[in-house]
């Protein structure tokens, strides 16, 4: 499951072809929009907004398109009416997923997520009693290099981060939702790049898998990521 794992994800969205980037940013035009409409324009004030502000940079969505979408989202431009909406399911192997939606059509959005279910062998099923929100930052090794591990481990904990784990393509922090905020200024100012920072559901149990699932599991993940109303998705199969 590596190919699908968070770290590849975001390194997918950063690498990618003309083709699929019109859908990627119409995917984070909408979270900017959200964001903006829920608690205002100012990325200064705004946490949840300085964090899509990032993610729409991180993938070189234009200027005008984050600025777009923020008097969308501010009712600033007449805008269609934005719905973020949140779906649970089962895939193959017993799998759990949750999948975030941000969609102009509640209707579409639930009879394709339906479908994408169906078709690979899953069903919607209440999930959610396996996760809990975190927020998660991930830094790249190579942005680490050469640091005292310890004693910046250190630092981490004192800035908020609750659990630290190392991978192979770097480490991810935890913290509870409310320190993710602090954890990412305290980065800025060291001035370490961060590959990606969310507030997540993190899975309570993971769900170790087969060579044959996992073929099955990649299928219905190409999916999700292809559907332009599913904002990010989240499971519970060890990656």
């Amino acid at each position: 499951m590596s190919g699908h794992s968070k770290w590849a994800t975001t390194k997918r969205a950063k690498g990618l072809v003309d083709a699929k980037r019109g859908a990627i940013f119409t995917k984070i035009g909408r979270l900017i929009n959200i964001a903006a409409r829920d608690k205002g324009g100012d990325p200064e004030t705004n946490f949840s907004l300085r964090v899509a502000i990032d993610k729409a940079k991180s993938v070189n969505m234009p200027k005008e398109n984050i600025e777009r979408a923020i008097k969308k989202g501010t009712g600033e431009i007449e805008g269609g009416t934005i719905e973020e909406l949140t779906y649970e399911g089962i895939g193959p192997a017993n799998s759990q997923f949750i999948l975030k939606c941000i969609t102009d059509s509640k209707n579409r959005s639930a009879a394709e997520i339906r479908h994408l279910f169906a078709k690979h062998g899953g069903a919607f099923s209440a999930v959610m009693w396996n996760f809990e929100q975190k927020g998660v930052i991930r830094i790249l090794t190579e942005n680490i290099k050469g640091k005292e591990m310890d004693e910046f481990e250190l630092e981490l904990i004192d800035a908020g981060a609750d659990d630290i784990l190392k991978e192979e393509e770097g480490i991810t922090i935890y913290t509870a939702p409310v320190a993710l905020q602090n954890v990412k200024v305290f980065l800025e100012k060291k001035q370490i790049p961060m590959e990606s920072v969310e507030i997540e559901y993190v899975a309570k149990d993971e769900l170790d898998i087969s060579e044959d699932d996992k073929v099955k599991i990649e299928k219905l993940i190409d999916a999700i990521e292809d559907n332009e109303d599913i904002s990010d998705y989240y499971t519970n199969v060890n990656i």
